[in-house]
């Protein structure tokens, strides 16, 4: 499957709980793979804006259990509105150094 083709699905919680939409995706183009599905279109942010945007409106690919007519996640870290997992700080500190 395309990541293009997954563009605007619907994510929903193995709980069956409607978590937003796909809008976006963060690459990590060093292993060749996707790392996050954003809730929220990536545009120029603070570092303030990068912290929320990943623990608040993304998904872990890890995290994904089936790709279908939507997307379902497991929900933990981010998916819960809990602090992502403790490799977000580079990640924070490297995507707002990006802008």
């Amino acid at each position: 499957m395309r990541l293009s083709e997954i563009y605007s699905m619907d994510i929903y919680s193995d709980g069956g709980s409607y978590l937003g939409e796909v809008r976006d995706a963060i690459i990590d183009l060093e292993k060749g793979e996707v790392s996050r599905l954003l809730m929220d279109e990536w545009r120029t942010m603070d570092r303030d804006e990068v912290k929320h945007m990943l623990q608040q409106k993304s998904i872990l690919f890890k995290n994904i259990k089936n790709v279908g007519d939507v997307v379902l996640v497991s929900v933990t870290g981010a998916a819960a509105g809990k602090p992502p997992e403790s490799g977000a700080s580079a990640e924070v500190s490297d995507l707002a150094n990006r802008r």
